[in-house]
């Protein structure tokens, strides 16, 4: 499991998360094949698994690879383009004219080589790349939101599994103090010292605590499908009683971070506000392209051609040569289409400007809920670890008076429970604060915030 240990500081996860996208383009873009997980699975482990298999980190990097095809395409309208044109043509004799004594040919055909090169495009191509650039580097900020979902969705459903686990262990606890109540109450009722009545109400007791394991050992496998789908591991049929051993437990840790911090953290470091604020520098670009369709169009143009000749149907004894120009358009009038596209891409600025505003808000609400929710699990935690000494001490005494012959089946039965559903109780908490905690690193952009250290 992760660990939160060290100094009371903030560390930021970028290193990290930069590092495993260079993992993630280092495979194939092209398909992908379900790895096994391994037999022994921590916290660190799973994430890796799901960095390079989940399926919303896959989809992110297709992105990537649309935004690089797009660059390609807008960097070519400001690269020489070749092109090579043929024709051929055969005439009816029906459509031959004779002109001077010499009739025109049957056949007519020729070759040229056409090259075409953008001079000037009122600088709507370099406005056009420059905006490709910014949305590319943006797509880039897009995976890693998706790294740092699906992190916060593998730490939660990972803990989740820990829970299901260590709730196997006290229902099976449980069961275990119950099977023991009912062989002391046997062997009471054996002795004479007790009725039947208290062997049949131990074996009551012994029969109510199952479903509750039964149940806990459903919702350990329910929380292992879960991880998988976060996992991204498509496994077959042979591997459904299959899982990992686990490695791992739900402890407390307390983290020091404080409110100011936290919202200074997730301001520079959340990628989706980097990624709007690239947004709105590209939808800046979109303005400058538009307006670039007011400017004139200027193009150097050459080509080399190969002609039949009238004289001759031979190819060696072809007109050639080349030809250069240049070549300007103007649209000096378009009905003020572009002036309707100009108020467009104004408008597609002042959205994504007020995109931005409200995921900065967006962004603060969900660092003020994350703050709130672990300081909530915290106390939980901390009042949990009380109650467990009070309720062991408890069935301790109740057990020793039931013994004296001072007490009676039912004082130890409840306190019996009372223990049970303290230990749940502290699971519960303990649960509750790692998932506050990976809630809050997502808030701060995958910023880790270590636990305080106890030294």
């Amino acid at each position: 499991m992760m660990k939160l240990s060290e100094s009371g500081n903030i560390r930021t996860a970028n290193t990290w998360i930069l590092f495993f996208i260079g993992i993630l383009f280092t495979s194939s873009l092209v398909g992908r094949v379900s790895v096994a997980v391994p037999d022994n699975l921590d916290l660190p482990g799973a994430i890796t698994y799901a960095l390079e298999n989940n399926y919303s980190i896959l989809q992110a990097k297709q992105r990537i690879r649309e935004q690089e095809g797009l660059i390609v395409e807008i960097r070519s309208q400001a690269l020489p383009s070749a092109s090579i044109d043929a024709s051929y043509i055969q005439r009816d004799p029906g459509l031959i004219e004779t002109f001077g004594g010499f009739p025109t040919n049957e056949e007519i055909w020729g070759l040229a080589l056409n090259v075409r090169q953008a001079l000037y495009k009122g600088g709507g191509v370099s406005a056009a790349l420059k905006a490709q650039s910014l949305l590319e580097e943006a797509v880039l900020y897009d995976l890693k939101a998706s790294i740092n979902l699906a992190v916060q969705d593998v730490s939660t459903r990972f803990y989740n599994v820990l829970l299901a686990r260590e709730s196997i262990d006290v229902q099976e606890q449980n069961v275990e103090l119950l099977q023991a109540q009912l062989q002391d109450a046997t062997n009471r009722y054996e002795a004479g010292a007790v009725s039947q009545f208290e062997v049949l109400r131990a074996e009551v007791a012994l029969a109510n605590g199952q479903p509750d394991l039964i149940r806990a050992k459903n919702g350990f496998r329910i929380a292992i499908e879960e991880l998988r789908q976060s996992l991204g591991y498509s496994g077959g049929p042979e591997d459904v009683n299959e899982y990992p051993n686990f490695l791992g437990s739900l402890d407390y840790e307390p983290i020091n971070i404080s409110l100011v911090q936290a919202l200074e953290i997730a301001k520079i470091n959340r990628p989706e506000l980097q990624q709007l604020e690239l947004v709105v520098q590209a939808r800046e670009q979109g303005i400058v392209i538009e307006r670039s369709n007011r400017l004139p169009d200027v193009d150097l143009v050459g080509s080399y051609e190969f002609n039949r000749s009238l004289a001759s149907n031979s190819f060696s004894n072809a007109l050639n040569g080349w030809t250069i120009g240049v070549q300007s358009s103007w649209a000096i009038f378009d009905g003020k289409s572009t002036q309707g596209r100009v108020v467009q891409a104004m408008s597609q600025l002042e959205q994504a400007r007020l995109d931005l505003g409200e995921t900065n808000l967006d962004v603060e609400v969900e660092v003020r809920r994350a703050i709130n929710d672990l300081q909530e699990a915290a106390e939980l935690s901390q009042a949990s670890v009380i109650v467990i000494d009070q309720a062991v001490e408890s069935l301790r005494l109740a057990n020793e008076l039931y013994g004296a012959g001072r007490g009676t089946q039912l004082d130890v039965r409840q306190s019996q429970v009372d223990l049970t559903q303290s230990r749940l109780n502290q699971l519960e908490a303990f649960h509750s604060y790692k998932i506050a905690s990976a809630a809050l690193s997502k808030a701060l952009g995958n910023a880790i915030p270590y636990a305080q250290s106890e030294e």
